[in-house]
C-alpha cells in the first residue's frame, strides 16, 4: 500500500476545511498556465511578486506583532490603569501574568491544532480569541474583564508563538531560513515597540482596541497565502503539496529534487502512526527535544519579560526621569538589534550568534546588579549615585540588545529546524509551553522580586545567563545552510 493510500482517511478529512483558501488547488502535471487557471486571481498576487516567500513571512508576522503588543501592553498602562480601576500592584502583576497563563493553554493546544488544520487555519482560530481579548480590556469597569481579556490574548498568542516559527521554517528555502525565522522575533520586537510608543500617546483603553489591528488584518490575508507544503505532504495531498512548493519557489524553479526529499522524510516519519513516551528515549528524539525547550526555557529564565514588561518600573527605580520615553527608546533598540540577527542569522550561523548574545546577557546583567546594589547603599543625590544609575541604565540597554542579537530570535528557529515530522506537534507544543510556563514565573515574580532589591533580581539573572552560555556551548548544533530533512536525518 502506498502512502498515498495509507493517508487516504486524513487526506479526506482535511480537505473541507483546507479548500477555503482554494487558490493553491491545481495538478502539477501541466504547465504554468494550467496552474495559473487553477490557482486563481489571490495566486495571481504571489506569483507577480518575485519574491514570495518573503511576503508570506510578512503577512504570518502580524502573528508575532500581536504578540510583542500583548507583552508591551502593561508596561506604559500600568500606572493609568492602577489609577483608574484602583487596583494593587500585586493585582496588576496578576493581570500582566495572565497572558502567560493563556499562552500555556494556548501551547498546549497548539500543536494539535496546527497537526489537525493545517498552519493557517491555526492563525486564524489564534486570531479570534485576541480581539475579544482587546475588546474586553478596552471595555473593562474591573479587574475580572481585564483578567478575562488577558487570558484570551493569552491563548491566541500561544498557539501564534507555536505555528509561526514552524510554518515559516516549513516554507522557507534551505539558504534563507534562519533570516526569515528570525522575522519571528523581529516582528515582536516591533509589536512591543509599537505598545511602548503609542502608550505615550493614548490612553490604555483606546491602546487596547489598537491592539485588534494586527489580527483583523492577518485574518482575510491568510486566504492569499499558500499552506505549508510540508504540512500538506504529511496529510497525504500530494497535488496541493507539490502546487504550494512550486508558488513558494516560482514557476520556473525545478522543486523535483526538494518534492522528493520531502517526501522521502514523511514517508518515513508515517511508518509508525503514533509516537510512545517510551520512544522519547531514542537518541534522535529526546537530544533535539532536549535543546529545543532547554533554549526556549532559558530564554524566558533570562528576565527579559521582566524586564520588558516592567521596564518603566524598572527605569524609575535607576533614576531616569522620563521613564515612559527611555522605554520607548529601549522598544526601538531591540527591534535595531533584532534586525541586525535577521540580517546575519544565515551567514554567521545560529550558534555563533547564540554564544555572543549569551556572553552580552551576562556581562551587562552583572553590570546592571553591582550597579543596583552600590546604587541602594549609598545616600541619594551623591555624584556615585548618578554614576551608579547611569551604568544600571548602560547594563539594561545592553541586555536587551545581547538579548535580541540571538537568544530572543533563535531558539524559535532551532525548535522549528530540529524537530523530528514524526513528533513535530507533541514536542513543538511542550517546548512551547515549558517557554511560556518560564516566562509566566518570570513576569508574576519580576514586579516583586524588583520591590525586594533589584540588584538581587538581577543577581538570579546573572546566573541563568551564565547557564545559558554553557548550555549553548556544550549542546546546540550549527543548522545553517542544512535543509529540514538533514537536520533532521543527523539526529538519528
Amino acid at each position: 500500500m502506498s502512502f498515498r493510500e495509507d493517508n487516504e482517511d486524513g487526506k479526506d478529512l482535511k480537505k473541507p476545511f483546507l479548500h477555503t483558501g482554494s487558490w493553491y488547488r491545481m495538478g502539477m502535471g501541466s504547465r504554468q498556465s494550467s496552474i495559473l487557471e487553477k490557482l486563481g486571481s489571490s495566486a495571481q498576487v504571489i506569483r507577480d511578486n518575485s519574491v514570495s516567500v518573503v511576503v508570506c513571512v510578512l503577512i504570518v508576522a502580524l502573528g508575532p506583532i500581536q504578540f510583542g503588543f500583548t507583552g508591551g501592553y502593561s508596561s506604559p498602562t500600568q500606572a493609568e490603569i492602577i489609577s483608574d480601576l484602583g487596583l494593587s500592584i500585586s493585582e496588576f502583576s496578576i493581570f500582566g501574568s495572565l497572558s502567560n497563563v493563556g499562552a500555556m493553554v494556548g501551547a498546549i493546544a497548539s500543536g494539535q491544532i496546527s497537526e489537525y488544520i493545517g498552519r493557517k487555519g491555526s492563525l486564524m482560530i489564534a486570531s479570534i480569541p485576541n480581539i475579544i481579548g482587546w475588546l474586553a480590556i478596552s471595555f473593562a469597569h474591573d479587574s475580572s474583564f481585564l483578567y478575562m481579556g488577558r487570558l484570551l490574548e493569552g491563548f491566541g498568542v500561544g498557539v501564534i508563538s507555536y505555528t509561526v516559527p514552524v510554518y515559516i521554517a516549513e516554507i522557507a528555502p534551505q539558504n534563507l531560513r534562519g533570516s526569515l525565522g528570525s522575522v519571528n522575533q523581529l516582528s515582536v520586537t516591533v509589536g512591543i515597540m509599537l505598545a511602548y510608543l503609542l502608550g505615550i500617546f493614548v490612553n490604555w483603553r483606546v491602546l487596547a482596541i489598537l491592539g485588534i489591528l494586527p489580527c483583523t488584518i492577518l485574518i482575510p490575508a491568510l486566504f492569499f497565502i499558500p499552506e505549508s507544503p510540508r504540512w500538506l505532504a504529511k496529510m497525504g495531498m500530494m497535488d496541493d503539496f507539490e502546487a504550494s512548493l512550486q508558488v513558494l519557489r516560482g514557476f520556473d524553479t525545478d522543486i523535483s529534487s526538494e518534492v522528493n526529499e520531502i517526501k522521502r522524510s514523511v514517508a518515513s516519519s508515517t511508518r509508525r502512526t503514533a509516537i510512545r513516551f517510551s520512544d522519547l528515549k531514542q537518541r534522535r528524539y529526546w537530544y533535539p527535544l532536549t535543546i529545543g525547550i532547554g533554549l526556549l526555557v532559558l530564554q524566558q529564565a533570562s528576565g527579559i519579560n521582566g524586564v520588558l514588561f516592567y521596564s518603566t518600573t524598572i527605569f524609575e527605580s535607576a533614576g531616569v526621569s522620563s521613564s515612559n520615553v527611555a522605554t520607548c527608546g529601549l522598544g526601538a533598540i531591540q527591534v535595531i538589534a533584532t534586525g541586525i540577527t535577521t540580517w546575519f542569522s544565515d551567514k554567521a550561523g545560529r550558534r555563533l550568534l547564540l554564544i555572543i548574545s549569551s556572553s552580552g546577557m551576562t556581562a551587562s546583567l552583572l553590570l546592571v546588579a553591582i550597579s543596583f546594589f552600590i546604587k541602594d547603599s549609598i545616600s541619594e543625590g551623591t555624584h556615585l549615585y548618578s554614576v551608579m544609575a547611569i551604568l544600571a541604565l548602560v547594563g539594561i540597554v545592553t541586555f536587551v540588545v545581547s538579548f535580541s542579537l540571538g537568544i530572543g530570535a533563535i531558539p524559535w528557529v532551532i525548535m522549528s529546524e530540529i524537530m523530528p515530522v514524526s513528533i513535530k506537534g507533541l514536542a513543538g507544543s511542550v517546548a512551547t509551553l515549558c517557554n511560556w510556563l518560564t516566562s509566566w514565573v518570570i513576569t508574576m515574580t519580576a514586579n516583586l522580586l524588583l520591590n525586594w532589591s533589584s540588584g538581587g533580581t538581577f543577581a538570579i539573572y546573572t546566573v541563568v545567563s551564565t547557564f545559558t552560555l554553557v548550555f549553548v556551548a556544550l549542546w546546540v548544533p550549527e543548522t545553517k545552510g542544512r535543509t529540514l530533512e538533514e537536520i533532521q536525518w543527523s539526529f538519528r
